[in-house]
């Protein structure tokens, strides 16, 4: 008999709510369903916003907060409908990672109690904060679900995350391991937005059509974060148009800028498949990113020694496995089992993550 749960997120590219329906009866976990729920402008705005440094309003993240929470909660209801969901699990929107130093902090917006009144369902949240205060870097929590999902019969596999951020997990023999490599798609939406009024740049399609700037290149490329070794995760508060403008002497095309950051994002993300994973470890791609096909083709030419394929090959969509992890996060809670690899995050021991919030069940 099935076991349903259900997973929402708002990632940091802030282009829709991913929801995903998940079994975890059989031995491999199961995507049932996924959907993708249009967030209004005004809010995805807010959420933008909030998640610069610098941008904080306690009222306006009160009300972004509140506004989300209703959100997901009445967008899980609908996508439940009538199946036997046990619980969501709700990531929200994160408007701030910061994970090192004395005052390590995550912040995850969507406010669950909301969820749980409007979805009618025992709702799981703040994944995150458990695996910091254990001194971890509460990030990447996808790993574990990539382990369950992904992990081949033999030989091994690199699965890379393109989001607005982009993370890898890292799967061979008695080994799980992944980290946050730099930039997803966080640049290239930041700057087609401000000079194309544009959400993302479709299947690449300007980017394509510039050159890459050398000197640019470089200096992005002498990034710390993108240097750094793991455990390590980051988000917006580095990723802006502050970060890239820091960087630009104001008289670059801007089509050849876009280039420039299609063929960043790409090598970050190379530089560290080729220099952590094994050497004949294949390489899946999910999320958004996977459908830049400007941003794959650069992909690809950088690891041309390696099979390159997006989940959907692998009979997952691409757009769900986000989602689903939380979904899977929520089975885990319940059922107090870690939701963290502290090989991945840093953190002093494996912890089981979130926190309950109960439903009302008369609103079913």
């Amino acid at each position: 008999m099935a076991l349903l749960f259900i997973g929402a997120i708002s990632g940091t590219s802030v282009d829709g709510l991913d929801l995903a329906m998940i079994d975890v009866e059989p031995d491999i976990p199961r995507i049932v369903d996924a959907t993708t729920q249009s967030i209004p402008d005004s809010l995805a705005d807010a959420l933008r916003a909030l998640a610069l440094p610098g941008t904080g309003d306690l009222d306006r993240m009160a009300s972004a907060d509140a506004e989300l929470g209703e959100l997901i909660g009445h967008s899980v209801r609908e996508f439940a409908a009538s199946s036997p969901v046990r619980a969501v699990g709700s990531h929200g929107q994160t408007i701030r990672h910061n994970p090192r130093g004395a005052a390590a902090h995550t912040v995850q917006i969507g406010d669950p109690h909301r969820v749980a009144e409007f979805s009618g369902l025992d709702t799981i949240a703040d994944f995150r904060r458990r695996d910091i205060a254990a001194g971890g870097e509460g990030a990447p929590l996808v790993p574990l679900f990539h382990e369950a999902l992904f992990r081949p019969s033999s030989g091994e596999r690199v699965v890379v995350n393109i989001g607005g951020i982009s993370n890898l997990t890292i799967l061979a023999p008695d080994l799980t391991n992944g980290f946050d490599t730099g930039p997803g798609n966080a640049l290239l939406d930041a700057w087609i937005r401000s000079h194309r009024q544009l959400a993302f740049d479709r299947d690449g399609a300007w980017s394509a059509t510039g050159r890459v700037i050398p000197k640019l290149l470089t200096d992005l490329e002498q990034d710390d974060f993108v240097r750094a070794p793991p455990p390590k995760s980051t988000g917006k508060d580095l990723y802006n148009l502050h970060y890239l403008r820091r960087r630009l002497k104001g008289s670059e095309d801007p089509a050849d800028v876009q280039a420039t950051l299609a063929e960043f994002t790409a090598a970050s993300i190379a530089t560290a498949v080729e220099t952590w994973s094994p050497p004949a470890a294949d390489v899946v791609v999910c999320g958004g990113g996977r459908l830049n096909g400007d941003l794959m083709n650069r992909l690809e030419r950088r690891l041309a020694t390696r099979p390159v394929m997006t989940t959907e090959v692998l009979g997952v969509d691409g757009d769900a496995v986000e989602a689903a992890a939380f979904a899977w996060l929520a089975y885990r809670f319940l059922e107090r089992l870690p939701g963290n690899s502290p090989a991945v995050t840093g953190a002093a021991g494996p912890r089981v993550l979130g926190a309950l919030y109960p439903a009302n069940r008369r609103i079913r």
